[in-house]
């Protein structure tokens, strides 16, 4: 009886993975068989040849780079070439740039991300991708110590399993204790890392900066994320997205006309009206969580910003600048510096 040989894989996965492999650029003959074979028999000397033909006869531009002893595809040629539009170029420049502006963790994932996609695009791109961005970030870089990252690494890998996480904390007050949530998503602000998770012991969700973590332990146990949950909704009353109060309440700023373009510009708070005046100026109303938040940062406008209401974050505000003054009254010296 004739005996039939049969293949363990069908052919056309056989080609697919060897087109994958010459455009990878590196292997020999020989490693080409180990490619492909992917832990199955691998092919005979015989086998591969006629597979290369079929690739050449199909159109495919491969080639035998002597120099290198690496089958590849020609010059400008890839299975996973990317063309970039102009817009799309500038977005990928800037996520570069935005990445390298924060550092950390998140940074290293960035620039991961954008060396995966100029993998797949021709020389040129990567050239201007490379060359000095045009694109610059001035935000806080995030500074985590080794016992950071470790943390930050933990709870990551448990928001994306749906893991219970427990963990000792360290509040502003140095007072610890120790917390079992369930991580919902990450805010970055200021140069820091913050978890909102729903807090067991305390039954509501919570916010906690991940350079104030220790001892983190992810459990077995899985939890399940409210459908409606957004972090990006939840941050949205905040200036910095992890003060949070009962309900949001509306605080009105008027701006001066010379920063009235820069303050529009300023969207610190999602939900906001604004009205232009006469003069210039323009009065906004912010719908905040923490009106003390939005005053400091209304202070860093100097005499060029005025809170106009409601009467007790106004004199609250007022209370802390006469607070201010009393610190810069003339004195006779100051460390040493006459004034």
């Amino acid at each position: 009886m004739k005996s039939v040989e049969r293949t363990t894989e069908p052919k056309i996965v056989l080609l697919v993975r060897l087109l994958s492999a010459i455009d990878e650029g590196r292997h020999s003959f020989e490693s080409l068989k180990d490619r492909i074979a992917e832990g199955t028999k691998r092919p005979s000397t015989r086998s591969l040849r006629r597979y290369l033909a079929v690739l050449a006869d199909a159109g495919f531009p491969w080639y035998f780079d002597r120099a290198t002893n690496a089958y590849r595809f020609a010059e400008g040629y890839s299975l996973r070439r990317l063309d970039l539009s102009n817009g799309e170029l500038f977005g990928l420049v800037a996520l570069r740039s935005f990445g390298a502006s924060i550092g950390g963790a998140i940074g290293a994932s960035i620039d991961e991300i954008t060396d995966k996609l100029l993998g797949s695009t021709r020389s040129a791109v990567r050239a201007r991708v490379d060359a000095p961005s045009p694109v610059a970030f001035r935000l806080a870089e995030i500074q985590l110590d080794e016992q950071g990252e470790r943390a930050f690494s933990l709870f990551a890998a448990a928001e994306r399993s749906s893991r219970v996480v427990q963990f000792v904390y360290q509040d502003k007050e140095s007072n610890r204790s120790t917390r079992e949530v369930d991580p919902y998503g990450f805010i970055v602000s200021s140069g820091r890392i913050y978890c909102v998770a729903y807090d067991h012991a305390r039954r509501d969700k919570r916010v906690f900066a991940i350079d104030n973590v220790s001892d983190v332990h992810v459990s077995a146990r899985t939890f399940t994320k409210p459908h409606d949950f957004d972090v990006d909704a939840f941050a949205a009353d905040s200036i910095s997205g992890v003060m949070h109060g009962a309900a949001a309440m509306p605080v009105r700023v008027r701006f001066a006309s010379r920063v009235a373009k820069a303050a529009i510009a300023a969207r610190v708070i999602a939900e906001r009206q604004i009205e232009r005046l006469d003069d210039g100026s323009v009065e906004i109303e912010y719908r905040v969580s923490d009106a003390d938040e939005l005053a400091r940062w209304v202070l860093g406008w100097g005499a060029q910003a005025e809170i106009l209401g409601p009467p007790d974050v106004r004199n609250r505000v007022a209370a802390l600048t006469k607070e201010i003054a009393e610190k810069y009254k003339n004195r006779d010296s100051i460390s040493g510096v006459l004034v």
